[in-house]
């Protein structure tokens, strides 16, 4: 797995435009910014879901990891506010998982505790099944079965 930090929001769109090109499994993490100096984040949820997110993205092949840090919704003047405005994106709550597509965003993503183990699983192969293709997994990894 490949990970890219999205460091200004400015450059958000090219840095997928850029991932795309490169994979089509392309997953893009919001996620609450760490704070100076404890280089946590300040979202307990984040915390929690960061590890579970890299290491089932991390099980498929050629797959692209987008990690956007935001601030608070209350710290009106950063410019990460900008992904709770964008039509394509409306970022409500932390952390949010979306696939990403030349399309745009998967209609359906995980938000805050649905982003656990087998909700992600689920997800990736959902988000699969919809873009008409299964993600191959690494060798070392079995199909997820939850039947």
């Amino acid at each position: 797995m490949k990970c890219i930090r999205v460091s200004e929001p400015a450059s958000f769109d090219a840095l997928v435009n850029g991932a795309l090109k490169q994979s089509d499994a392309v997953y893009v993490l919001f996620f609450g910014r760490e704070a100076p100096g404890t280089n946590k984040s300040w979202c307990s949820d984040c915390v929690i879901a960061d590890p579970l997110v890299r290491e089932e993205i991390g099980k498929i092949e050629n797959s692209i990891l987008l990690e956007v840090p935001v601030d608070r919704s209350t710290d009106k003047g950063s410019a990460t506010n900008t992904f709770r405005k964008r039509s394509d994106i409306k970022l409500t709550r932390i952390p949010t998982l979306l696939r990403w597509s030349k399309a745009g965003p998967a209609a359906v993503r995980l938000v805050e505790d649905e982003c656990n183990r087998t909700e992600i699983r689920r997800y990736i192969a959902q988000t699969d099944e919809a873009s008409g293709h299964a993600t191959p997994l690494l060798e070392s990894e079995e199909p997820v079965d939850d039947a």
